[in-house]
Order: structure tokens, then C-alpha cells, then sequence
């Protein structure tokens, strides 16, 4: 008979320590905080972005390939000459041209871009007025920021990020009657830097039927620039 007692307590603890797993397992957190602070900052865009183009149809769509080549590779002589230039050759494409009725082909058009970028704003000018001075034509005009430029600008705004966050996490731990906080979290993400978006300038078209090698005058502008920091506090309450 006294061999069964035993057992049977080992049981009830065995039981009430499985009944109590789940609870322990569920950690409460108690005085976390959700902190966000915002910087700004106007960045300088320092890149001219020029795309240029030569279009023309031909019943012959070698021949107009051929006519194609020949404006485009004498436009890359040009620009090559300048060596404050930065070239990529952009999209060539060439579809078919029908009749009235949809039905038969009369003829091939062909377009075929080139693309510019330069920090020197005055040499893309000068050569972006003579391209549209010969047989190119203009595609579009945007600015953009450097890599060196974001990198510092990010790298400003990261600290004075942190420091807001900073900031805000003391005043949120005084409003609370805290004595103090610990960091959970922190995530920080900028944004500001959009890709260039290459407009045609109506203007500098305008200039380009006017003179045959025009220079425009250009203004690159800011972009807004930010960093956020969000984050979790942990506020000691006495």
C-alpha cells in the first residue's frame, strides 16, 4: 500500500508542471513603446541625364538599317570627344508600317536612342545642342543625384536620425513618468532618390530649330531627401 503514494504525487507534480508550460512559454512584454522620427534634407542634383534619337522609315528595311547605324555611330563620334560624357547606347527598335487597311506592310520605321550622363552640365549642354543641331533629335532631360552625393547625405542624415530618435524616446519615457529605457529595435530607411525620369524640354526643341548648335541653359534643381528611424523602447517605470 505505501509503495502507491509516491507514485501517484509523482503524477500530480508531473501534471501540474505540463499544465504550466504554455503559460511560461507566452513572455509578456510590459512598457514597450513604438518610436518614429523623420529627417529631411534638400540634395543637390548633380548629374545631367540627355537621352537623344534618330527615327526614319524606308520601304527597305536594310537600307534603313543601315541609314540608322550610320547617324547613330556618327552621333557617338561626337560624344566621344567630349570625355566628361558618360555613353550608353539606349532601345533600337523597328516595327512594320501598313496600309489603310491594316493588312499589307508599305514600309519599316526604325528609332534607335542614345544616352548621355555628365556632371559637367555646361560640356552635355554644348553637346547635346550640337547632336540636335545634326541628324538626332531629342528624347528627353532630367537630373539625378550621384552616388557620392547620396552617400554623403545618407550618411548625415543617419546620425542625425539616431539623435532624433533619441530625442523622442526620452520625452515618450518623462511622459510616461519613467526613470529611464532600454532599445528593443531599430530600423532605419531612406528615401528620396528616385531614378531619373527623362522629360522632353520643350524649350531646348524650340532652340534647336532656331540654331543649329544651340546651348540651353539648364537647372538642375533639389530633391528632398529623408531617413526614418522607427523603433521599440522599453521604459523603466518605477
Amino acid at each position: 500500500m505505501f509503495s502507491l503514494r509516491p507514485t501517484a504525487t509523482l503524477f500530480t507534480l508531473g501534471a501540474v508542471a505540463l499544465a504550466s508550460a504554455p503559460v511560461m512559454a507566452e513572455e509578456v512584454h510590459y512598457n514597450q513603446v513604438s518610436v518614429r522620427a523623420e529627417v529631411n534634407q534638400e540634395v543637390q542634383r548633380d548629374l545631367m541625364n540627355v537621352t537623344v534619337y534618330t527615327e526614319s522609315q524606308d520601304t527597305d528595311p536594310a537600307k534603313l538599317a543601315a541609314g540608322v547605324t550610320q547617324t547613330l555611330n556618327k552621333a557617338l563620334g561626337q560624344a566621344r570627344q567630349v570625355k566628361e560624357v558618360t555613353i550608353r547606347q539606349g532601345s533600337r527598335n523597328s516595327y512594320p508600317i501598313y496600309d489603310d487597311k491594316g493588312q499589307k506592310i508599305t514600309g519599316w520605321r526604325e528609332r534607335a536612342e542614345l544616352r548621355l550622363e555628365s556632371p559637367d552640365f555646361a560640356a552635355l549642354s554644348k553637346l547635346t545642342g550640337e547632336l540636335l543641331g545634326s541628324d538626332m533629335k531629342m528624347g528627353g532631360m532630367d537630373f539625378s543625384i550621384s552616388n557620392p552625393a547620396r552617400k554623403a547625405s545618407e550618411d548625415t542624415l543617419l546620425k542625425d536620425a539616431v539623435n532624433a530618435f533619441k530625442a523622442r524616446a526620452q520625452l515618450v519615457t518623462e511622459a510616461l513618468g519613467g526613470n529611464g529605457y532600454k532599445l528593443v529595435n531599430l530600423n532605419l530607411n531612406t528615401s528620396g532618390y528616385p531614378q531619373p525620369y527623362l522629360r522632353a524640354p520643350v524649350m531646348m526643341m524650340k532652340a534647336a530649330r532656331a540654331d543649329a548648335a544651340p546651348t540651353p541653359d539648364v537647372e538642375a534643381g533639389t530633391s528632398q531627401v529623408s531617413v526614418t528611424a522607427d523603433g521599440v523602447i522599453e521604459v523603466a517605470i518605477p
